[in-house]
């Protein structure tokens, strides 16, 4: 087909290169150069923020640790210093009684410090045997709370031997705690903690008593109490789920609390 015949509309042949209408100069290229510099220290400035803003987070973070650990510190010293002021104190009484009572104080504070270092026992370990410190961590609290009570109001720790890791153990120690706490408050008889299988998947633990039921139409979230408060707080840290009733179905209040790791 000749050149004249060709049609306007035809496809353009392959490889056929177009030259633009528009042609760059040195000047448009320094304008598009000068336009992205200054993206890139926008950019840089931006970056150079937010790395500030992160070392000051981890500086207030540090500063925060510090702050706790000088405060726990400060609180076993205080405590160590009222155990040897109340045995003081009972060894100088003259009277039988008092000397008796001034040495049970100081043995509930003892049993105080004892379980905050418990309580702080985590710090840089990574895994822990839970069953057996929830063994010694109950035992504290046996002799805490129960002192000079009847032998029918102890803690029992049941269930198996498992290793978990500290980014799990450190909330549920902290929730035995307050679930020891507030069964002593409105349970009666024994208390038992117990750490099992889930059926489903991962772990159980639960804590239950031999007292009164919990009441009808009953609400974890209603509650106003600082305790179940710190318990939620925990559980939803571990991504657990925590659940309630009664005990064997038969009498009692029963916590438990379902996670993985």
């Amino acid at each position: 087909m000749s050149p004249k015949n060709m049609s306007y509309g035809a496809d353009p042949l392959p490889g056929t290169i177009f030259e633009s209408t528009e042609r760059r100069t040195a000047a448009s290229y320094e304008r598009e150069l000068t336009k992205h510099r200054l993206t890139e220290n926008r950019l840089r400035e931006a970056l150079a923020r937010e790395e500030a803003l992160l070392r000051q987070k981890d500086e207030l973070i540090q500063q925060q640790e510090l702050l706790s650990k000088e405060a726990d510190h400060r609180l076993l010293n205080g405590l160590q210093m009222i155990v040897s002021l109340l045995s003081l104190q009972s060894r100088a009484a003259t009277n039988t009684e008092a000397a008796a009572q001034l040495a049970v104080a100081a043995n509930r504070v003892a049993t105080i410090e004892r379980v905050h270092r418990r309580l702080h026992y985590f710090d840089g370990v990574q895994t822990v045997a839970f069953k057996q410190y929830l063994e010694d961590l109950c035992r504290d609290f046996s002799t805490m709370l129960f002192s000079g009570e009847r032998s029918e109001r102890i803690i029992v720790v049941e269930g198996i031997d498992v290793k978990l890791p500290t980014a799990t153990g450190i909330p549920l120690s902290f929730i035995v705690n307050e679930m020891v706490t507030n069964a002593t408050k409105h349970g009666k008889g024994r208390i038992t903690v117990t750490l099992e299988p889930n059926p489903g998947e991962g772990y159980a633990l639960s804590v239950s008593n031999d007292g009164p039921a919990l009441p009808e139409g009953f609400d974890p979230a209603a509650c106003k109490g600082l305790g179940m408060k710190i318990i939620r707080s925990f559980v939803a840290r571990i991504g657990g789920e925590l659940r309630f009733g009664r005990r064997d179905k038969v009498q009692g209040a029963q916590f438990m609390v379902l996670f993985s790791c």
